[in-house]
């Protein structure tokens, strides 16, 4: 969901930049405004003077504007903080039983979790993410099935195979796992 509000919200921001920043571009080329522009050429200043000092003597005005200030750089801060934070887990802890143990990469458990179920029957491709604490995995699984496929089977099939096979190989109490399955697109069969 986040990849979504990210790409929505940096979709606008960029078309009201455009549009604004274009019609101040044609404008400060010599263009003639339309009549609801604000401005009326490109010599005209931004904010008169009346404009800048209008609501200076009015209470709310000074904290309504720290208000919406700081809950701007709240959000963008939080926005910041969802893009930046690490997702993928980077490597998981192994339980040797000497009480050592010893660190397994991430991506090597998802490229054996993914090889194992894209090699079950009728999945096309299999994406596997690995999220969570190193000494608690969680695998989040994609699957693109055959339109031949029954989806329960498969699913029994990854838990009961690959899902085991990991856990069990990488001495885990548990690999809870959230599983999505799509079809592949195809086209319609012809009946005679």
């Amino acid at each position: 969901m986040l990849g979504t509000v990210n790409r929505v919200l940096l979709a606008v921001v960029g078309l009201v930049l455009l549009a604004v920043g274009g019609a101040v571009l044609a404008v400060g080329l010599g263009a003639s405004p339309p009549s609801w522009w604000l401005h009326e050429g490109p010599h005209d200043s931004l904010l008169t003077t009346a404009e800048r000092t209008r609501w200076r003597d009015e209470a709310w005005w000074w904290p309504t504007v720290i208000a919406v200030l700081a809950l701007l750089v709240l959000l963008a801060l939080w926005w910041l903080i969802a893009v930046l934070r690490r997702r993928r887990l980077g490597e998981v802890l192994v339980d040797t039983g000497d009480g050592a143990g010893a660190l397994l990469r991430g991506r090597a458990l998802e490229g054996v979790l993914a090889g194992e179920a894209g090699r079950m029957d009728g999945v096309a491709h299999a994406r596997v993410h690995l999220t969570g604490r190193r000494e608690a995995p969680e695998a989040h699984v994609r699957l693109l099935l055959e339109p031949h496929v029954d989806p329960a089977t498969t699913l029994n099939q990854l838990t009961a195979q690959a899902l085991t096979h990991a856990r069990d190989s990488a001495a885990l109490k548990a690999l809870p796992a959230e599983v999505r399955m799509k079809g592949v697109k195809h086209k319609a069969e012809r009946v005679s």
